[in-house]
């Protein structure tokens, strides 16, 4: 019988947990480590996910196994078809003790609300030592992001972001800001030109490994949604960085003005297309930062661009994560304007007359990505203005995307999209009529509906549906000093206007056919 000093330490990695130096591995030698690989059911299932996000997820943890073999690890891989697959993360790691009998349990602490739950309980089940380790790849610590969320009314990013920015001295000229500006978003807002088109993005031609995830994918879960036609998503770290690469040398300079832009059959336009790699932990964060602010430095990247990039990365992405755990897990259940309306049914078909909404579906469908302005200003404001429930709308948007993992998705939805959370982190509804698509996009121009016909029949949707909105919260929303004067229009419109556009909205959402059970969890 081996003494405690012979017996290794297991070391579970997680499916976003693909980096070679988390901090569970930091320090170990190859000699007396196990690391425990897992593919579960309950990961795979507890929400229906999109085809590509599962090939996605379980093509990168086995190429990353590989990896750490390559490199002298000792690495205990569970398929999901091993006969005696437990499901689930505490019970695959409860097998791997009886094989490997380890002395101590090193595991970095968990991205997703109850996946930490679980991992907690696991010094009260398991005999040896369980060591959780704070997850370093982010800048921002949980504990330091309470401390910054202590005593605040509100938690604006923006205040945070700056701080951010001081912390890692990324576009700082001494202690101001490059140019004058912490914020060149009202830089970032161009309407695409005609003809407007981008490079395309590299895909990467499934080798042997992803091919047998996509077929295990098409056995197991043949009828969740999403196509695996055009899968091309980056599985190693090389290919991630091969991305990146691209983007910085042929994307960055335009990614900044026309990143709110959104053309139809363009579905990548200028956008890095790296969260899904960020959100495994392929790439890192910091580092992408540092190439984009080399990129300014040398001219071949515009300010504007490289600013609104380091603000998603080291601004919004650390943001919500620290305002995830801050507000879980209350947040899944946070319902301001309760909304209650059933997710429509087009959400999955894609069977809309409305361009704008269907190409975004389409394009998640095929893609398992759209990007941010489609998920906020198309599919978001149409659930914010159409009152859906918010637990169905962040079921969807978890399904749906490759790189929707919890801690990102929720307060982006519950918080961003939908307002539930009553402004604790948006300082306004982001509620939108037909005018605001228009301008972004050239959806409307083929659209079975007018926008600009605001009621009646073959008016635009999102015309009476904002001011529909817009009126049943208004005891909600007028004091909100960003929004409060549209009430004047409102009033100014007369009885009559305002009758005619409650009644669009009301004869509009009655037509909508709520979705079939099971789409997003099994009943």
């Amino acid at each position: 019988m081996p003494s405690p000093a012979e017996r290794p330490v297991l070391v579970p990695i997680l499916g976003d947990q693909l980096t070679r130096t988390i901090a569970s591995l930091r320090g170990r030698t190859k000699d007396d480590t196990v690391i425990l690989m897992m593919e579960v059911w309950d990961e795979a299932t507890y929400v229906r996910h999109h085809k590509q996000k599962i090939a996605l997820i379980f093509s990168a943890m086995r190429h990353f196994a590989a990896e750490l073999r390559d490199a002298g690890w000792t690495v205990d891989y569970v398929k999901l078809t091993d006969p005696d697959n437990a499901g689930s993360f505490t019970g695959e790691v409860a097998r791997a003790i009886e094989r490997h009998d380890p002395r101590a349990i090193h595991v970095v602490e968990a991205g997703e609300w109850r996946v930490q739950q679980a991992i907690e309980e696991w010094p009260d089940k398991f005999a040896c030592e369980v060591e959780i380790l704070p997850d370093d790849r982010f800048i921002c610590s949980l504990a330091d992001f309470r401390d910054w969320a202590e005593d605040r009314d509100s938690l604006r990013m923006e205040f945070f972001y700056r701080e951010m920015r001081r912390k890692t001295g990324l576009l700082m000229d001494g202690d101001k800001p490059e140019g004058g500006e912490w914020n060149y978003d009202s830089e970032n807002r161009k309407p695409p030109k005609e003809g407007l088109e981008a490079p395309e993005r590299p895909l990467f031609k499934p080798d042997e490994i992803t091919r047998e995830c996509i077929d295990l994918v098409e056995e197991k879960f043949g009828d969740h949604f999403g196509s695996l036609e055009s899968f091309g998503w980056p599985v190693t770290r090389d290919q991630a960085e091969e991305a990146a690469d691209a983007f910085f040398a042929e994307r960055i300079a335009c990614f900044g003005p026309y990143q709110d832009a959104m053309v139809h059959g363009q579905d990548d336009l200028f956008h890095s297309m790296l969260s899904t790699s960020l959100n495994l932990g392929l790439l890192d964060p910091l580092d992408l930062c540092q190439r984009a602010e080399t990129a300014y430095k040398d001219g071949k990247a515009p300010l504007n661009s490289v600013e609104g990039f380091i603000r998603q990365l080291i601004g919004w992405r650390e943001y919500v994560r620290g305002f995830y755990w801050l507000h879980m897990p209350h947040l899944q259940k946070a319902n301001a304007l309760n909304a209650q309306r059933a997710l429509p049914e087009f959400f999955w078909t894609g069977e809309t007359d409305m361009r704008c909404l269907a190409d975004c579906i389409r394009s998640t469908r095929d893609n398992a990505h759209a990007h941010h302005i489609q998920r906020l200003m198309v599919l978001g404001n149409f659930c914010l203005i159409a009152g859906i429930s918010p637990r169905e709308v962040q079921d969807w948007y978890l399904v749906v995307y490759a790189d929707a993992y919890e801690w990102v998705e929720l307060p982006n939805v519950a918080a961003m999209v939908l307002y539930a959370d009553g402004g604790r982190l948006a300082s306004k509804p982001y509620a939108a009529s037909g005018n605001y698509i228009n301008k972004m996009s050239n959806y409307c121009s083929d659209c079975a509906y007018s926008v600009s016909k605001k009621t009646g029949d073959g008016a635009c949707p999102f015309n009476a549906l904002y001011w529909h909105f817009m009126d049943r919260h208004r005891d909600t929303l007028e004091s909100n000093h960003r929004i409060g004067r549209i009430y004047s229009n409102w009033d100014r419109m007369g009885e009559e206007k305002q009758a005619a556009y409650l009644e669009t909205a009301q004869d509009f959402l009655e037509t909508l056919e709520p979705a079939a059970k099971g789409w997003a969890r099994a009943d």
